[in-house]
């Protein structure tokens, strides 16, 4: 099953490591949803999730402080029992020596943050959804264009690259070329980066490898964008049927979500940059309520409408 390290978690979200003998490597998390330990440390250990991230906040802190030693010293026994991935301490609070004790001979990292618990939780929740959603990587560029996530496809050397420098020069910003992996993060986003050997590259034909971040400054460049659009990149044909009003949205899916798509046929002359700007501004325009093509239609039944009554 596909985890996250504790030591990776530990690293992102700076957390304290009160028993750093342990090997936080060796340790992962496979699972977004966390759990505070309230009802385990007054004993109760039925539906326990135990592969969960375990959180204690003040309400459990101030409980078990509150506990007979011996009572605490056999709760710890039970909780530490399990193969939890870790324990984390919120508002600054320590674990007392019995817990760590305990949790250190049972190989079970103990974690501290100054954070409030349900900040932390939230927190802690959205990096392992995102760190543990399932993931693909498509060939592609994928590019910032006025808040739009604009993936764009298409067969080897039909232009992607020249698109997104074009894009770029126009004051939009490169994600990642050539190769996009994306994460789905629930039914209704996907999430797409770059590997990190390529980050910022551009690669164009006759030129070679191009960084953008380097020639083009820092604002030029995004780590990590939701995808929104697809642009499909294939050449011109006089045969195919391509759409002219866009009445009706057509879809790809990529990991089970679906994406409105558009088909882009290539001609010389074309100016790709222009266009792919125009279908996200366009986009953009109708997810805030206004679909030109549904006002083209409706202005030309009105006017039918209107000839008829005049008839």
């Amino acid at each position: 099953m596909k985890g996250v390290s504790v030591s990776r978690i530990v690293e992102q979200m700076k957390l304290k490591v009160f028993n750093d003998s342990l090997d936080l490597t060796k340790r992962s998390i496979n699972i977004s949803d966390v759990n505070r330990s309230a009802l385990q440390m007054t004993g109760y250990f039925e539906h326990f999730e135990k592969d969960r991230v375990q959180i204690i906040g003040t309400v459990e802190y101030t409980y078990l402080q509150q506990m007979e030693p011996e009572k605490r010293r056999e709760i710890y026994q039970q909780f530490f029992g399990y193969e939890i991935p870790c324990l984390i301490f919120c508002r600054n609070y320590e674990p007392d020596d019995d817990l760590l004790e305990i949790a250190t001979a049972s190989g079970i990292p103990v974690l501290g943050t100054d954070y409030g618990t349900s900040a932390f939780m939230a927190e802690l929740i959205y990096i392992l959804n995102e760190t543990l959603a399932p993931c693909i990587s498509i060939h592609g560029v994928l590019v910032d264009v006025y808040g739009e996530g604009l993936l764009i496809m298409g067969e080897s050397g039909i232009g992607k690259s020249e698109a997104a420098l074009e894009l770029v020069r126009r004051g939009h910003r490169l994600v990642t070329d050539d190769v996009v992996e994306i994460r789905k993060i629930n039914d209704h986003t996907l999430v797409g980066t770059s590997p990190d050997i390529t980050r910022h590259f551009i690669e164009l034909r006759g030129v070679g490898i191009v960084d953008i971040k380097y020639l083009f400054g820092v604002e030029c460049v995004k780590e990590k964008q939701n995808i929104d659009l697809v642009i499909k990149l294939e050449d011109w044909h006089k045969d195919n049927d391509y759409d002219r009003l866009g009445l009706e949205e057509e879809y790809t899916e990529i990991l089970g979500n679906k994406v409105v798509c558009h088909s882009l046929p290539i001609r010389p002359g074309r100016n790709l940059a222009v266009i792919c700007e125009t279908a996200a501004a366009n986009h953009r325009q109708k997810k805030m309520g206004y679909n030109a093509a549904k006002e083209l239609y409706r202005r030309v039944q009105a006017n039918l409408q209107k000839r008829s009554e005049e008839e």
